[in-house]
């Protein structure tokens, strides 16, 4: 009887952290959406490959869509064949990835190791090297993947996290949101 009751609580217990996280990440994007982006955290070449360092601030005018990863993280690698799709349907659009990468693991701040990686998974958007964690913080990233889609005017309009395959609902609907940003914007002008 008393392992019967303390299945229980330990099930009690699991489900309430599980419900309070799913319920705070809900809470945490409609409340702080739309937010200015923060500014990139490393201006210099060192920490930047695929490009020169950028700025949020020179990417006005462009939608971008900022990709938190890490490079042993099966669910990031499995999103690239859809940020592939992405970059190129929306290759005549003013549309961007940026990748943030963000090491869950030792192994992982290593330059070289990730170089390779990159290279093995021909990405050739700007990537920013983020071994200290500044951008993540600053932006309030809390997963891998995660994507942050900014508008033109620097601002995030929407946010998702997990994997990302093509002819997925919800690859559909980032398509969505960043093709209507684009036209949106572009109106605008």
């Amino acid at each position: 009887m008393q392992a019967k009751k303390l299945i229980a609580t330990h099930w009690f217990f699991v489900l309430l952290i599980l419900f309070l996280t799913l319920y705070a990440e809900r809470g945490w994007t409609a409340k702080q959406l739309p937010r200015a982006a923060p500014e990139f955290t490393h201006p210099d070449s060192g920490d930047w490959l695929n490009s020169e360092p950028l700025s949020l601030a020179g990417l006005r005018g462009k939608v971008v869509l900022i990709d938190f990863w890490t490079f042993d993280c099966w669910n990031c690698y499995r999103s690239f064949g859809w940020l592939h799709a992405l970059e190129a349907q929306m290759k005549n659009c003013e549309f961007m990835v940026i990748g943030v990468h963000t090491p869950e693991f030792e192994h992982e701040r290593h330059k070289g190791k990730l170089q390779e990686k990159v290279k093995l998974y021909d990405l050739r958007h700007p990537i920013m090297i983020d071994n200290d964690f500044s951008y993540w913080n600053a932006a309030g990233s809390r997963y891998w993947p995660s994507f942050f889609l900014v508008d033109k005017k620097g601002v995030i309009r929407a946010i998702y996290m997990g994997q990302t395959f093509l002819n997925r609902k919800k690859k559909k609907k980032i398509d969505r949101i960043a093709k209507q940003i684009v036209d949106y914007l572009a109106d605008q002008e």
